[in-house]
């Protein structure tokens, strides 16, 4: 009988897991929306670079904008069955960096440069920051 009941919540252990392991290890496997990655990136800025408030208003404007294209054309490339375009990421990008560039001081772009690029090496940010 003791052996019945262990082999019972066993499996049942077993079955929790793997439901555990399906929905992205308890964060629900969801990429986070528009609004938290641009909050998350907007304080991750301010911490690094000292931004003010004006600077903070503008960036959350232009990360909002980058951020929604770029869901538009995951979703885009998934809807046809594609992947999304890594070129049309990167101009993105390259766009998105032009703007914040004429937000920034000299001294804080750098820095912020400087992070893009630690974070790339490191990986990227695996929270769905994009690649910011």
């Amino acid at each position: 009988m003791k052996q019945r009941i262990m082999l019972m919540l066993a499996f049942l252990l077993a079955m929790n897991i793997s439901v555990f392991a399906q929905q992205g290890g308890g964060q629900g496997g969801q990429r986070r929306s528009v609004e938290e990655r641009v909050k998350a990136t907007i304080e991750r800025l301010t911490t690094e670079l000292s931004l003010n408030k004006d600077q903070q208003t503008k960036l959350d404007s232009v990360f909002t904008n980058s951020y929604k294209q770029m869901e538009k054309m995951r979703a885009d490339a998934q809807a046809s069955g594609n992947r999304p375009d890594r070129e049309a990421f990167q101009k993105l990008g390259t766009e998105r960096d032009e703007k914040v560039k004429g937000i920034l001081t000299e001294d804080q772009f750098k820095k912020y440069k400087e992070a893009q690029e630690k974070m790339r090496q490191n990986g990227g940010n695996r929270g769905g920051g994009g690649n910011n």
